[in-house]
């Protein structure tokens, strides 16, 4: 145990509080006779999630270069090529600083609610209740927005996946959402019944995320019978925003954020592991080097593999990275392997969104920061699921997934509003850490110590400087 660890332990004891060495990672104290932990409430959820399953929640979630795949189109046109490679550096090195400050916080106080808590907590007690409540709103309506938004990816795949061998379909709206509705419930179903499993299931993501990742860069760059030139991948920047080209390229750094912009997820799972001080750390810093890694290596193997861009530019499937793997296999059958590979990492990163956005919309409700806070704060301990809370998710997320079906426009202006609301969230959480000169918190077993000052200021300064790009998107 830390020192750190030591003089909370010795001011629980001194507050007349009785603490559990064995569970000092955990419970912090007793309150009126009930042990409770660093959410100061009682546990509820089982602690099941080992290290490596943590790890594997933090990249399926992620899903970093099955995210970048996904949104190639969209990201194209903000300097074409070099602009997907050159603004992902940039939104991974953005996102890097986010997560330091998020991994302080997580260390110092593990709680389900997240920056919903910590933003109650860095302001101190005059604002720390409104700004908690603000912070946690943002928060939860962000993942909401994200929880669709991977939804709708996952049904777009498995829609382009039967067109593969049914070349002659016209692929509609209505088909994408029956698949949307399908996945849906099955993922709110699974993170409800499945419990036991999701560990397991997560081992088999992080096997899926990164033995995956492998495969998908050796075929696209073993296959096809002539590559794309080098300067066609780093050299030929294309601008068909309208904006000058420093303010398209900043703007596209929303395309990288998406990729990588998910620091805190794993971070509401803190109440469901045994000791998530040291571990949600390891796990925050995991996702932000292995998602870099591996959405780079991703994006340089198909920007290699496209010979036609026009031809993927203008394809009307409902999955355009479908046409990238057709162009660089030439073969139907490898194609729907690469997309099977897709779909069932994202059918994991359903559920595991599915954990997260469940987890804090119950952690504001037993606080009593939602309408019907008694309805939603209830768990049902024996399944270790909020299952009210979880099925408002479902609910939610099956009313936006009908916005395509009358606006597609307007469902990704939603989508990428996640990146906006999640990184303010952030802030409110940050910086009020910074401005009480970081005194609100205690030091966790990570604790960015005087470089915390300097870190704290910088993710703020551009949280707000790029939020302020993004909305010119």
């Amino acid at each position: 145990m830390s020192s750190e660890a030591d003089e909370r332990r010795h001011s629980i004891e001194k507050a007349g509080h009785h603490f559990s060495p064995e569970k000092d990672e955990t419970i912090v104290g007793v309150v009126d006779g009930e042990e409770v932990n660093a959410s100061g409430h009682k546990d509820q959820l089982q602690r099941q999630y080992s290290i490596w399953s943590l790890c594997g929640l933090a990249l399926t979630i992620d899903n970093a270069w099955i995210a970048l795949g996904g949104s190639i189109v969209v990201a194209i046109g903000n300097g074409g090529p070099p602009g997907i490679l050159y603004e992902l550096l940039v939104a991974c090195s953005y996102y890097a600083l986010i997560a330091a400050c998020i991994a302080e916080l997580a260390s110092a106080i593990p709680s389900a609610g997240g920056v919903y808590h910590w933003a109650s907590i860095t302001p101190g007690p005059k604002y720390g209740r409104a700004l908690g409540f603000l912070t946690g709103s943002l928060n939860f309506f962000g993942w909401i927005f994200d929880l669709a938004s991977i939804t709708q990816i996952v049904s777009n795949v498995t829609v382009q996946m039967y067109a593969v061998y049914h070349p002659s379909l016209v692929i509609e709206a209505w088909h994408v959402y029956i698949a949307f509705l399908i996945i849906t419930w099955a993922g709110c179903a699974f993170v409800i019944f499945g419990n036991r499993l999701i560990p397991y299931i997560q081992d088999v993501g992080l096997f899926l995320v990164i033995a995956g990742g492998i495969v998908t860069v050796i075929v696209v760059a073993a296959m096809p019978k002539t590559h794309a030139s080098t300067s066609f991948v780093w050299k030929d920047w294309t601008n068909v925003t309208g904006w000058s080209g420093g303010v398209a390229f900043l703007t596209g750094v929303l395309n990288g954020a998406f990729t990588i912009g998910t620091p805190d997820a794993i971070t509401h799972m803190a109440e469901e592991l045994p000791n998530p001080k040291r571990d949600l750390p390891r796990a925050v810093a995991a996702q932000i080097i292995l998602g870099t890694i591996t959405a780079f290596i991703y994006a340089i193997a198909i920007l290699y593999a496209i010979t036609d861009l026009p031809a993927i530019l203008q394809s009307n499937g409902a999955f355009p990275l479908a046409a990238i793997y057709a162009q660089a296999t030439n073969n139907n059958g490898a194609t729907f392997g690469l997309l099977i590979i897709i779909f069932f990492s994202l059918l994991i990163c359903v559920v595991g969104t599915y954990l997260t956005v469940g987890r804090i919309w119950w952690s504001l409700a037993r606080d009593n920061a939602t309408p019907f806070s008694p309805f939603f704060s209830q768990v049902n301990e024996r399944l270790s699921c909020p299952i009210p809370a979880t099925v408002l998710c479902a609910v939610l997320s099956s009313a936006l997934g009908a916005i395509p079906l009358g606006s597609k426009t307007a469902f990704l202006d939603l989508a990428g509003s996640f990146v906006i609301l999640t990184t303010t969230s952030y802030a409110l959480a940050i910086g009020p850490h910074l401005l009480t000169g970081r005194r609100h918190v205690p030091p966790g077993p990570f604790w960015l110590g005087r470089a915390g000052f300097f870190i704290n200021a910088l993710a703020v300064i551009l949280i707000i400087f790029f939020n302020i790009m993004f909305c010119f998107r």
